[in-house]
């Protein structure tokens, strides 16, 4: 790599699959139209900028390090003066930040090399490194799969995301929801258990953290047939309501776990310190906001309980 001294009128030297130089002419093709592809940085230097000399490398080092990441774009303002003057720049260097075709952020002067990173890191968040899968392609084929039942499938996709990337939030939470789904409980509780506590509140994570609870309360409970006979026998039997309810979801039949709640709440709202109501927002935070029998549930809880 080749850093421009004074009075050499070349600019520094770069990779050009990664690294050019572009013109007032060829600006919109190399930073606009190919911010629409992954973020591209566009550094404003002159040859007599002492500052962007010191950058120069610590930006072409740091994008190399991104591995396709981001791109490097730079051009001389003594040269081409009409792009940073409609971008209002006015002291360099100045290095902006371009995604989907748009300034997304930027910074001015000569940022130490660990600031520089910073920057970088917070830009290609989620992007995925040049011939590394795409993380999240990976868990939305996992999450469709899912959707249609196939959970052992969505197990084996979630896991190929999980050996690219062993943190991944959203891949952690959707293998063990697979398990959930499967009734592998004790393999879903190893699975989240492999979150780090900070992300612990994560909604995914939640959402899977509430099935696994109400699994366990299942699992302690008789046949669904036998809790069907005790509030058969005496409809106020709260308990044994609230337990039929568990267990139906436990088998899939949401809609009718959540009337019999309903039911609780509609003859004695506050029973047992509002269990029902408390256990309906379990079930609901474990289906998942979008789900329809939150979303019908969650319609029937409010005409109760403000009517």
């Amino acid at each position: 790599m080749t850093i421009i001294e004074q009075g050499d009128g070349s600019a520094p030297q770069a990779a050009p699959d990664l690294i050019k130089d572009t013109t007032t002419q060829t600006f919109m093709k190399d930073v606009i139209e190919e911010s629409k592809r992954q973020p591209v940085l566009i550094d404003f230097w002159a040859q007599w900028c002492g500052p962007c000399r010191q950058l120069t490398p610590i930006l072409e080092k740091a994008v190399r390090a991104a591995k396709g990441r981001v791109k490097l774009v730079k051009m001389n303002i003594d040269e081409h003066p009409a792009i940073p003057g409609q971008m209002g720049i006015q002291s360099i260097p100045a290095v902006i930040a371009f995604v989907n075709g748009q300034p997304a952020d930027g910074f001015m002067g000569a940022l130490p090399e660990s600031q520089v990173n910073a920057f970088i890191e917070k830009l290609t968040k989620g992007v995925p490194a040049a011939g590394e899968p795409d993380i999240a392609e990976i868990v939305k084929e996992a999450e469709a799969a899912l959707a249609a039942g196939d959970a052992a499938t969505a197990a084996q996709i979630y896991a190929e995301a999980l050996a690219v990337d062993s943190t991944n939030i959203a891949a952690l939470a959707g293998l063990a929801k697979c398990y959930v789904a499967t009734g592998a409980i004790e393999q879903a509780k190893q699975a989240l258990a492999m979150v780090p506590e900070s992300k612990r509140n994560d909604a995914a994570v939640k959402a899977v953290q509430a099935s696994i609870d109400l699994a366990d309360q299942a699992s302690a409970l008789g046949p669904v047939a036998e809790l069907e006979r005790k509030v058969a026998a005496n409809p106020l039997d709260h308990q044994a309501r609230f337990d039929l309810a568990t267990a139906l979801n436990a088998s899939g039949k949401r809609a009718e776990a959540t009337g019999h709640l309903l039911e609780i709440v509609k003859r004695d709202r506050k029973w047992n310190d509002d269990a029902a109501r408390r256990q309906l927002v379990q079930f609901f935070e474990a289906w998942g906001g979008a789900d329809e029998a939150t979303v019908e549930g969650r319609k029937r809880l409010s005409t109760i309980l403000f009517s």
